[in-house]
């Protein structure tokens, strides 16, 4: 259930209209201090980390909450992730009083060494926390972004912002600051413009509040490497409509173009469409399809790393999905990644924007 001064805040936010285009500012030491009093005032800025542009908002104040809601047209069932700018702010939000040893000694050693980065954890939450950020359960989903600017405007705001991507629910997320004007300029405050971001996927969601490590949406912190942390954990393939984490809608993360995800062995063989595009993961297997389907001028053929560099494909994956879906093709057909590293995060944002259909 959500409290009064919460309802209250829906209803706020609900008749609350932006006039204007968003002000896109470069980073400065001014233009930080500009958004974080704009977000102690109730407004929403959209602010660089090295996953994708975040859409924050005071995460003490549940009208402001109500906004990102509203603005991104996203359902209120789907929690958001609350991010700090320190370890010793951990405990402003999450009660690490409520977990047991195993799961305190787990959080202890991965904020240690996986904090900041894209790493978000799902813990116990305080009361200070609102419903409205959690979707009224008793877990809160954060984490410590590593990005200078942002961890800037944390600190010289409330010490907390709720944030999820910068875009429309459902929609492709942001890695420039275009991506943000284009989806949300005539709806938000401010947009902080630090280029494209680094890494190019959300975050790794990982609930450690029940009884075994669970990760509940793979991102930009492998698997591999939590484990090499933790140990072993236990990987959900929930696709739910009622999620417990941010992420784990079954369709998510599309185009307005549809989009056909293919086996590399598929993608290969496909015969040439010419009003189609094409996202391939290397430069073998667009190349093994040029010589099989010999297109001549093909104009809507991308590729994430030329190489197979891992992190290349992912931080290349939604600007070039944005490219094409602007493009006027007709349909994209998209390759898989190799299912290891940052390769499932890559497949799990493929797979949900398929599923948009």
């Amino acid at each position: 259930m959500f409290k009064v001064s919460e309802i209250g805040g829906i209803l706020v936010s609900i008749m609350y209209e932006f006039t204007h285009q968003a002000e896109i500012r470069s980073l400065s030491d001014e233009a930080i201090s500009a958004a974080a009093k704009a977000l102690m005032k109730g407004l929403l800025v959209a602010f660089p980390t090295e996953t994708v542009y975040g859409l924050g908002a005071d995460a003490f104040n549940g009208a402001a909450l109500a906004r990102i809601f509203e603005v991104k047209e996203r359902p209120r069932f789907d929690p958001l992730i609350v991010h700090i700018a320190g370890i010793d702010a951990l405990e402003r939000v999450a009660d690490l009083a409520a977990l047991d040893q195993a799961a305190r000694e787990h959080v202890d050693a991965l904020i240690q060494r996986l904090w900041p980065g894209p790493l978000t954890l799902i813990l116990p939450k305080q009361p200070s926390i609102p419903d409205l950020a959690t979707a009224g359960l008793p877990t809160v989903a954060v984490r410590f972004p590593d990005h200078p600017a942002a961890q800037q405007l944390i600190r010289r705001s409330s010490g907390a912002i709720a944030a999820p991507s910068a875009n429309r629910f459902g929609c492709l997320s942001p890695t420039r600051a275009e991506h943000v004007q284009e989806q949300l300029g005539d709806r938000i405050a401010m947009i902080l413009d630090g280029g494209r971001t680094g890494i190019g996927v959300e975050s790794t969601v990982l609930d450690l509040s029940s009884c075994r490590p669970r990760i509940l949406r793979p991102g930009g912190t492998s698997r591999e490497c939590i484990e090499a942390v933790i140990g072993a954990v236990h990987t959900e393939s929930l696709q739910l409509s009622d999620p417990c984490s941010p992420g784990q809608l079954k369709s998510h993360y599309a185009p307005r173009t549809v989009l056909t995800l293919h086996h590399r062995e598929e993608m290969i063989v496909l015969p040439y469409g010419e009003s189609e595009g094409y996202l391939f993961f290397d430069g073998k297997s667009r190349d093994a399809w040029y010589r099989a389907s010999k297109p001549g001028d093909a104009p809507w053929i991308r590729t994430l790393s030329e190489t197979g560099n891992m992190t290349e494909a992912a931080a290349n994956f939604f600007d070039l999905l944005h490219e094409l879906d602007k493009s006027g093709c007709s349909a994209i057909r998209g390759e898989q990644a190799p299912e290891e590293g940052l390769g499932s995060a890559i497949n799990d944002r493929l797979s949900r924007a398929a599923a948009a259909k």
